[in-house]
């Protein structure tokens, strides 16, 4: 399937292309298995960091794909949920930012049917059946890339319930803390739901709506990760990433996902550009396929 032809993927709920292979049997979905080790830290600590995803072909031809997406000017781009070429607040300080990349290539579209990742997300949903809530691309250009201010991410989806959702970010360049890598505050998915801040705004706005114990205990820790490599974290984790001032670019996608049977909690579109799902309804269809259901893959 050719990279420039203008075709809308998300009719298609399978691997498209070569980018990776489904596995066949339960024996064969083995080995992307999580450790009781890494679920254990990933219910403590919010998050579970350092899972290799990609190969490096992959994350070259990701990072091909996503030069040709950022260019304003595509006809591809009326496929895009979101598009800001700069989604910060400061215009001196960039940073690219697009929802619904998977419609668009099929590298971008395959990354959703990775098995290392579904494996892992329903592990750490539960064991659950995995449905895509939509993916993001982040992308800080070198010198002047800026930040994601602190935020949870459940406090942008609240027209989706119950909580129980996920998410996957992976580094298509390596990711330090010169070149803005994201930060994680452990345990803070234990606060319960924060007021939401502007995401590309003050680096520190939600600080204000923090108690003095959740104060006192907000210690970031950098996730630096090699390019092909990510994290999942919980809905209610505490992140953030603070600019780059380096001389290298920080490009990452995101796929956020969330337990098959969530619902609608509005009579609105869920994501620009999507037919309504009414208020009380379980989220399904074109823009919402399911990724893994354990119950048929690994009864194979």
């Amino acid at each position: 399937m050719e990279t420039n032809q203008l075709q809308d993927l998300s009719a298609y709920h399978q691997l498209v292309s070569d980018f990776f292979k489904w596995p066949a049997s339960k024996e064969e979905w083995e080995q992307y298995r999580l450790t009781d080790d890494q679920v254990n830290f990933f219910q403590e600590h919010g998050y579970l960091a350092g899972i290799k995803f990609l190969e490096e072909w992959q994350v070259d031809q990701l990072n091909h794909d996503l030069i040709r997406m950022m260019d304003p000017n595509l006809p591809d781009h009326t496929l895009f949920h979101q598009f800001f070429s700069n989604a910060s607040t400061d215009p001196d300080s960039v940073l690219f930012h697009a929802l619904g990349a998977w419609r668009i290539t099929p590298g971008f579209h395959d990354i959703l049917w990775n098995p290392a990742f579904v494996m892992a997300a329903s592990q750490l949903l539960g064991n659950r059946a995995v449905r895509f809530w939509h993916d993001q691309l982040f992308c800080k250009p070198a010198k002047h890339g800026g930040v994601v201010a602190w935020h949870q991410d459940y406090s942008y989806w609240t027209r989706t319930i119950p909580m129980q959702h996920l998410t996957c970010w992976v580094a298509l360049d390596d990711a330090t803390t010169e070149n803005g890598c994201m930060y994680y505050v452990p345990k803070s998915h234990n606060w319960g739901l924060l007021q939401k801040p502007e995401l590309a705004g003050e680096m520190e706005g939600l600080m204000e709506f923090l108690t003095e114990e959740q104060n006192a205990a907000f210690h970031p820790v950098p996730i630096e990760l090699k390019k092909g490599y990510g994290t999942f974290h919980h809905p209610l984790l505490v992140h953030g990433s603070y600019e780059n001032r380096s001389d290298r670019s920080r490009r990452a996608f995101v796929l956020n996902m969330f337990a098959d049977g969530t619902v609608s909690d509005t009579e609105q579109t869920l994501m620009p550009g999507t037919p309504a799902i009414p208020k009380g309804e379980s989220i399904s269809g074109q823009f919402f396929p399911l990724l893994i259901d354990p119950e048929t893959e690994l009864a194979v």
